[in-house]
């Protein structure tokens, strides 16, 4: 029993010892990068009424509306139309008009870069169409930095909020 007891002191004292001096340690440095969106949550000051956004979607030729709500800067919602199929819409808050998802752009991004810039806003950039609108980053005259959603058919601001 005795060797046992020798043996099991040994083992333990050189497991305590530091390790060796040529031991390194390796650091991993990850970087996360967080973006904010600052649409928000309300429709801006002098928007239509959630009432006369139905209507509108409504005089579009849209019997049913479900899920209604404010984001990102549009009303978003989903309507049955005459053909019983539904689709996923955006609704101008100020406008009341009705950009539905899947439908085609009149304009071209060169287009609507050129209309963003005829209207003042500089630096125009990362112009993308999805969702039924085009969508594009710049900067106001006073420097501020916007994100726009444009309308596909005239190049027209539907909807802005600060960067």
């Amino acid at each position: 029993m005795l060797p046992l007891l020798i043996g099991l002191s040994v083992c333990s004292v050189a497991l305590a010892q530091d390790p060796a001096a040529t031991t390194q340690s390796a650091t991993t440095t990850i970087q996360t990068t967080t973006t904010a969106s600052t649409w928000t949550t309300q429709p801006p000051t002098g928007a239509l009424s959630e009432e006369a956004i139905k209507t509108a979607i409504a005089n579009a030729g849209y019997k049913e509306v479900k899920d209604l709500k404010f984001k990102d800067g549009v009303w978003r919602s989903k309507a049955r139309g005459g053909n019983k199929q539904w689709v996923e819409l955006a609704v101008g808050p100020v406008n009341g008009k009705v950009y539905v998802n899947d439908a085609p752009s009149k304009l071209n991004k060169d287009e609507i870069t050129a209309k963003l810039t005829a209207a003042g806003y500089e630096g125009v950039h990362d112009v993308e169409y999805e969702h039924g609108l085009w969508s594009a980053d710049a900067k106001t005259r006073r420097g501020t930095d916007v994100d726009l959603l444009v309308d596909p058919g005239d190049g027209s601001v539907v909807a802005k909020s600060r960067d």
